[in-house]
């Protein structure tokens, strides 16, 4: 089954780095504190928990959005390395919706926002994450973004495409950081 993915347009690729300009996109998002594992799976559970029907639909009800991927985590960067960091986690809604026409949350901890276009760097890469190969993975990227004499304007945000079970040498992973 296919899993919808936002729409971006590649304008570079040079070998695992890529520039990519993202259309834009509406997502769900929640805040949560903790190391990288226990606050992903804090943050997985709330918004989950929307798509999946703790919502309210236009017609009253409840409404089932289909999931997407990738789950993007975002650190706060003046919390990281501390017991307690700081992370955002968001999915990207389905392009069917409209801030008019998505269901809203009942959990107010779930946030709905709109991003606009973007343009980013992208390191894609495989295997097992925790914040030491986030750490790593941004530092190689930034070094990229360095070279290529582009700036970034933002900190690095982990996407991840595949579901726990999937075997570390097949998941794609990527780090984002926005350029100018």
């Amino acid at each position: 089954m296919a899993i919808e993915e936002p729409k971006f347009t590649r304008i570079e690729k040079d070998g695992a780095f890529e520039i990519r300009a993202y259309a834009p996109k509406m997502i769900a998002e929640v805040n949560v504190t903790g190391n990288l594992k226990n606050s992903s799976n804090k943050g997985f559970r709330s918004i989950a928990d929307f798509i999946f029907g703790n919502n309210t639909a236009s017609s009253g009800g409840a409404e089932k959005i289909s999931m997407t991927a990738p789950v993007v985590m975002k650190a706060n960067p003046s919390t990281l390395g501390k017991t307690n960091n700081e992370w955002v986690m968001y999915f990207v809604m389905p392009n069917q919706y409209t801030k008019s026409t998505i269901p809203q949350p009942k959990n107010p901890n779930v946030i709905l926002r709109t991003v606009g276009e973007k343009k980013v760097a992208v390191l894609r890469f495989s295997g097992l994450v925790n914040e030491e190969k986030i750490a790593l993975k941004a530092t190689e990227l930034n070094q990229w973004i360095a070279n290529k004499k582009m700036n970034p304007l933002s900190g690095p945000e982990l996407a991840r495409y595949n579901p726990p079970w999937t075997l570390p040498f097949l998941r794609r992973n990527e780090i984002l950081i926005e350029i100018e």
